[in-house]
């Protein structure tokens, strides 16, 4: 029940030491404040996490090669493994029923590509049509690269907003033919990737044409697949890392290359990495709310000090109060009540002023591990919930300390 006095009493006690509550409510403020900021930074780098690896598949495994630093069954160091359409072909027939999606990639870094009068250098890929969903890549207009394409090796191009942006300049750019290194493709597509400009700057055309055109003949850049997701994650993890494994050492195998020979044939395995920042992400959230929490400890602290002091300048009052017939859970309560609204206010404005100054700071972050640094409505009542049961250990104290005061004692206190 409400109680007005109760409230009136407690507002004059407290103004009476305007300097002492002022100081003690700005650190439990500044504590829930720091709290506040630290979680909702670890949210912004959870945030920025995810959206770098949803620029690709979670689930990815992707093979690279380089040069040999090892000789091995009589061959020298120092040769570059080249991957073959062969290569390609023994990891899929091994591992296809592990598999979700495969491509091969021929690449050219630096293709020059024209429209009419524009032109720019793009990156030019050779693939197949699973890399659409192993690069999460949405169609915006028209297709993707299609089987037929394949088998046909058809000079057909599926374009990157950013290259239509730059060379179309408002025009549909779908059938519309444009020319890579001189030579006529037609558009049948354009796509829009998580990545943003780095990965829609550039073109797709079928691999067979890739290298029929560039005179690779056989030979690929790199190949690309996903792992079937179990319903575990770190059942998924598991497998992902064993099908990583066995390619790695499949093409080992196949280009004899040293078991141990880790810059020949390069395997990266995204679900992996994954696992690896999360569990990092959360040693971050979990040291945050440490730290946090003790800087609230700290303003709690002050709290319980504050009200020990206000017990001990009002002994002979709750003295009067005991021997005028007041109960011992009444001066608890009255005790108590000031802890928490000391608490409460002053957490509430630390939480409040967090909240604020991330949704007007957080949308000026630009980076790209720290995105929409913000606090959930579920670590908000965390949070308060944390306000109420402090302010109650803070009071507690110094509330039963006034419970047990005897009258008597109390009336004779100076």
């Amino acid at each position: 029940m409400f109680n007005l006095e109760r409230w009136q009493e407690i507002f004059e006690t407290l103004s009476k030491n305007k300097l002492r509550t002022f100081l003690t409510g700005l650190s439990v403020a500044s504590g829930i404040f720091i709290l506040v900021i630290l979680l909702g930074f670890s949210k912004g780098i959870e945030n920025g996490v995810k959206s770098q690896f949803e620029q690709d598949a979670t689930n990815e495994v992707s093979v690279w090669t380089g040069v040999t630093t090892k000789g091995y069954k009589g061959l020298n160091p120092g040769r570059y493994i080249q991957l073959k359409n062969s290569s390609f072909e023994a990891v899929e027939n091994e591992y296809d029923d592990y598999l979700e999606y495969s491509s091969k990639d021929y690449m050219i870094w630096g293709g020059t590509v024209s429209y009419n009068n524009e032109s720019g250098d793009y990156r030019v890929r050779g693939t197949m049509p699973d890399n659409q969903f192993i690069e999460n890549a949405d169609m915006g207009s028209g297709r993707f690269i299609s089987q037929s394409d394949i088998k046909s090796g058809k000079k057909v191009a599926v374009i990157g907003n950013k290259m239509k942006t730059d060379l179309f300049k408002g025009v549909d750019p779908i059938n519309e033919n444009i020319q890579i290194f001189g030579m006529n493709f037609k558009v049948v597509g354009v796509y829009y990737d998580p990545g943003g400009d780095r990965e829609e700057s550039q073109v797709y055309i079928p691999v067979t044409t890739a290298q029929r055109v560039f005179n690779a003949g056989e030979n690929i850049r790199n190949m690309s697949f996903t792992v079937k997701m179990a319903d575990d994650f770190d059942e998924a993890v598991a497998m992902s890392a064993a099908v990583s494994e066995g390619i790695q050492q499949k093409l080992q195998e196949i280009h004899t290359v040293a078991p141990d020979d880790v810059s020949a044939v390069r395997v990266f395995n995204t679900l992996e990495e994954a696992k690896k920042i999360y569990s990092l992400i959360a040693t971050i959230q979990a040291v945050f709310w440490f730290v946090g929490i003790g800087t609230i400890i700290a303003g709690i602290v002050g709290v319980g000090n504050i009200m020990l002091i206000i017990v001990k300048e009002r002994t002979k009052e709750i003295g009067i109060r005991k021997a005028l017939g007041a109960m011992p859970m009444s001066i608890v309560g009255m005790i108590l009540q000031e802890a928490v609204f000391v608490t409460m206010f002053s957490g509430l404005f630390g939480l409040i002023f967090g909240l604020g100054l991330l949704e007007l700071v957080g949308p000026q972050i630009e980076s790209d591990f720290i995105k929409y640094p913000q606090v959930d409505f579920n670590v908000a009542l965390i949070t308060v919930f944390l306000l109420v049961f402090s302010g109650a250990i803070a009071g507690f104290i110094p509330a039963y300390r006034a419970a047990k005061i005897k009258p008597i004692v109390a009336l004779r206190d100076e």
